[in-house]
């Protein structure tokens, strides 16, 4: 596997409205992970393509710019599924996306028009399925969302070809909440010592 497919959750799906959220960090922990596992395996080149969506997209932008300084071998693209994706967006979220864009290796448009129907966003997760080996999706089938739709065009996708769908889901997230607690429990003893 080469080219890894991130998407998932847009942040207002898991009422994240604030980049302090602990929920942010927490997500950003297990991807981190996730990330360096796939990485760990793999000395060549590897690409982590996403999208321009707040949220997920966005965080594991900002988490394989972190993740570049060890792993000289992590390339990042963000692809946007229309012309003019995100002008629509208040002054803030576009001024974050500017800056998740800043330093990629690469950005692209997978339709050069505006948007004009839902089928620029089908083409979008096609162009996505084609050009990547696999999926890493923060999303949980119980739990649906915008994602939903990615993920059973992945799946749908796995039963033609090899592709892999790997999903960090609110259990794994629960558990990596409940880990992270415990961390900043030990931390505040061994500061305040109680």
């Amino acid at each position: 596997m080469r080219r890894l497919w991130v998407s998932g959750y847009r942040s207002y799906e898991l009422n994240v409205f604030q980049d302090n959220d602990p929920k942010v960090a927490i997500i950003k922990e297990v991807l981190k992970s996730r990330l360096k596992n796939f990485l760990d395996q793999q000395a060549d080149e590897f690409w982590l393509i996403t999208g321009p969506q707040m949220g997920s997209e966005r965080w594991a932008v900002e988490i394989g710019k972190d993740l570049q300084a060890d792993y000289p071998q992590l390339k990042i693209a963000m692809m946007f599924p229309f012309a003019q994706f995100g002008q629509q967006w208040n002054e803030t979220n576009q001024v974050k996306l500017a800056e998740a864009k800043a330093g990629l290796d690469f950005s692209a448009e997978v339709s050069d028009k505006p948007y004009q129907s839902p089928q620029q966003l089908r083409n979008y997760q096609q162009f996505m399925l084609t050009h990547t080996d696999a999926a890493l999706f923060i999303y949980d089938p119980e739990h649906p969302g915008k994602t939903q739709y990615d993920y059973r065009a992945a799946n749908k996708y796995c039963e033609q070809t090899d592709y892999q769908v790997h999903l960090v889901d609110f259990d794994e997230l629960q558990e990596a909440a409940e880990e992270w607690q415990e961390r900043e429990r030990e931390r505040r003893a061994e500061k305040y010592g109680y």
